[in-house]
């Protein structure tokens, strides 16, 4: 209204002065030219004025009329006569209320007796929660998506606290999550270390926490456009589990918030069972879309030993704490507690000031309570190696115990007890020290030249008592140098332990020591498990350890969730494979060397030629000597299986002379013999075709073979030739 003309015919010289007054200290940026009633205050733009009963009225324009007063204006404007109030509230006619109004909503008078100034004040917070969230929803998004095209986690993390909304950080999470979803490994391993990197600091906990929840809730909603939203989503829940960013009472929590039927709760199981439950998930689950790749274990440990060393140095405990946290690797802060023990009892006077570090990492969350737990379990486990060179290792290691407990930040009854008197040996520390040294020179040098009979000549007079704790060591020492060498190594060691003829329960005991501490090993082996598995399945094959011996095993690996249980189940499921006998045997390609194992046509055909000059008055040294370098005992069945075929075809004993020698020597054992019978029974229809007298022979050599401890008493045939099951004929 400041930029129109008004002539002296149409305005007095009073409502000039009043009109340009208001003009001037109105706000130009919400004052509209057009005129606003003062009972239109709908626009959001337009200011409310205090009315006065005194205040003049803003005059109406008359185009062809004279002057018009005030008073005149002001009958005009409130008058009833065909100038109702326009829908919505606007003014009547000659009124211009209505142009401006955003939004349809009803108008709070104060005037009224019913105004309740607390409804009016809930309204308008209302409405500014909603256009704040709004304008956070837009700027998070540009956020997200600058992030991804620049990868700077430092101006992201600014930005975000730019905005100062922490209470709609949830979007954020969820936002930066679902984008990833839909693009590439990189940028879903960009979201992770981002999620991780403004954890605490830049997002609260309950935020993030609140994120996923909304995720999972919109699973259904995601899978449309991301068709393997399940998967991917279950991913960064894991991920977010294993860095720290998300507790794992989450999983079964939100379960249990879902319905049964929905997408949300199939992610949950896949995060749960399909990566979480894996052994090795951690580091699985770091490396799966490309993250940590270049980074080993050794790099890491390497890392951890630094900073410890720069923290005793320095004392600067800020500057440690910033580095543990760079290092991004929360599953494996468990090493940093066990490293900077072990610094503690060898540089006693730095002690006060690890464990100080220990202390504020706890307290502050960067180690978390189960890191801290396990860190001093490994210390428990490993207190008698560190013994050799710390003196009094089991009272320091306990007085740190005591001194973390104290503080707070550990607790001893989640520890493995420790007795200040180590279990007193059977054999002297010197000794088993001297001979693990001895054994590891035996087994290189063994990996160099081959030579089996060299290795046994030393083991016997390194163990001239043949003790059977020195023969477990060696055993663990072997396949522990094996699983760290190529597949020609991990053959060698196996051909070996076959050739050694180690008593069955040394190398048990051998196997539950390498399972006691495949927790260390897997920490410099990632596959542990399946390596321990093989050597497992191996032995079962060779003979050296029988089936029920696994069992036994199993027994003294309590743990259902353990490593130990993980390789029983693994090496089972081996050897129940189909000709599980010739892969396992063929798994690191054979023959103690890089040669491929042999053919079965061609072990039937070595074993065909060695029965006919044995029979042909050949020696039995020299018979068992080739069978023994056939390398196959698992398929010794065949020996049996012939030999018996051709005593009944040509009436000729002189072979049951070889089967007696080979049984009494252990070259065939009992379940080869019975394996063999078996195949002979199975094949008897065929066989009376050349020998009619066939079944009869035949059950005439079972009862002398369960006569002479061959086969065990319950084992019987049926008049088809077939081997009755539970011994029933």
């Amino acid at each position: 209204m400041s930029g129109m003309e008004f002539s002296d015919g149409f305005v007095s010289t009073e409502h000039r002065e009043l009109h340009h007054s208001a003009a001037e200290s109105a706000d130009p940026s919400s004052v509209s030219p057009l005129h606003i009633g003062p009972k239109s205050p709908k626009s959001p733009k337009s200011p409310k004025l205090s009315k006065s009963p005194n205040s003049p009225r803003s005059p109406k324009m008359q185009g062809k009329t004279g002057k018009a007063s005030p008073l005149a204006h002001d009958r005009q404007s409130h008058s009833s006569v065909d100038e109702h109030p326009k829908k919505g509230g606007s003014g009547g006619k000659g009124t211009c209320g209505g142009l401006l109004d955003t939004e349809n909503t009803c108008t709070v008078d104060p005037s009224d007796p019913n105004f309740d100034s607390s409804e009016e004040c809930e309204q308008s917070n209302a409405k500014t929660e909603r256009v704040d969230f709004e304008e956070y929803k837009k700027k998070a998004t540009i956020i997200v998506e600058e992030f991804f095209a620049t990868d700077d986690i430092t101006s992201t993390a600014n930005e975000l606290r730019e905005l100062d909304m922490p209470s709609y950080s949830f979007y954020f999470v969820k936002k930066l999550v679902s984008k990833a979803m839909d693009r590439h490994d990189k940028e879903k391993e960009m979201a992770a270390v981002l999620l991780s990197a403004l954890y605490a600091d830049y997002i609260d906990p309950p935020q993030v926490y609140k994120g996923f929840c909304k995720l999972v809730e919109s699973a259904d909603d995601l899978i449309v456009d991301i068709p393997d939203t399940v998967d991917v989503l279950a991913l960064f829940i894991a991920r977010a589990v294993v860095d720290d960013i998300l507790p794992p009472a989450f999983l079964k929590k939100q379960k249990n918030d879902l319905t049964k039927d929905s997408k949300g709760v199939e992610v949950l199981k896949r995060a749960e069972k399909g990566y979480l439950a894996a052994p090795l998930h951690a580091e699985i689950i770091e490396r799966r879309w490309g993250g940590s790749k270049k980074r080993t274990v050794d790099d890491v440990k390497a890392k951890i030993d630094n900073l410890l060393v720069e923290y005793v140095v320095s004392g600067d405990k800020k500057e440690a704490c910033r580095c543990i946290k760079e290092l991004k690797v929360p599953f494996f802060h468990h090493e940093i507690v066990k490293r900077a023990l072990v610094m503690a009892m060898e540089r006693r006077q730095a002690e006060g000031q690890l464990l100080d570090l220990l202390k504020e990492a706890a307290e502050e969350g960067l180690i978390n309570s189960s890191q801290v737990s396990k860190g001093f379990g490994r210390m428990i486990d490993y207190v008698d190696d560190l013994s050799l060179d710390i003196p009094n290792a089991r009272g320091i290691l306990q007085s740190l115990i005591s001194k973390a407990a104290s503080e707070g930040w550990a607790c001893a009854s989640s520890l493995k007890s420790l007795s200040l008197e180590p279990e007193k040996p059977s054999l002297e520390d010197s000794v088993a020290r001297a001979f693990k040294m001895k054994a590891q020179s035996i087994i290189q040098e063994y990996f160099l030249s081959g030579d089996i009979s060299e290795v046994c000549s030393c083991l016997e007079s390194e163990n001239m008592t043949c003790s059977s704790e020195l023969n477990a060591i060696f055993v663990k020492r072997m396949i522990t140098l094996a699983m760290d060498r190529k597949n020609r190594e991990k053959e060698m060691a196996s051909v070996l332990l076959s050739s050694l003829c180690f008593p069955a329960d040394d190398v048990v005991n051998g196997f539950v020591m390498l399972i006691e501490s495949a927790d260390d090993t897997a920490l410099d082996n990632p596959v542990v498990v399946e390596d321990l598995a093989m050597f497992l399945a191996r032995s079962v094959v060779d003979e050296v350890l029988a089936p029920q011996h696994l069992e036994e095993i199993g027994s003294q690996c309590v743990a259902p969730d353990s490593i130990g249980s993980k390789v029983l189940k693994m090496s089972k499921s081996l050897l129940k494979a189909r000709l599980s006998g010739e892969r396992i045997l063929r798994c690191w390609g054979g023959g103690g060397s890089s040669r491929p194992g042999w053919a079965v046509e061609d072990v039937k055909d070595k074993i065909g030629k060695l029965l006919e000059e044995f029979e042909s008055g050949g020696g039995v040294r020299e018979a068992c000597r080739c069978m023994k370098e056939l390398g196959m005992p698992f398929f010794n069945h065949e020996v049996v299986k012939k030999a018996l075929v051709t005593i009944m075809e040509k009436k000729n004993e002189r072979l049951w002379i070889l089967l007696e020698e080979c049984f009494g020597s252990g070259l065939i054992t009992m379940n080869q013999m019975t394996k063999g019978f078996g195949r002979v029974a199975e094949s008897l229809d065929d066989l009376a075709l050349d020998v009619p007298d066939a079944q009869k022979q035949f059950a005439h050599y079972v009862e002398r073979a369960k006569t002479a401890g061959w086969l065990d008493s319950s084992f019987c045939f049926n008049k088809s030739g077939h081997v009755a099951e539970n011994g029933t004929c």
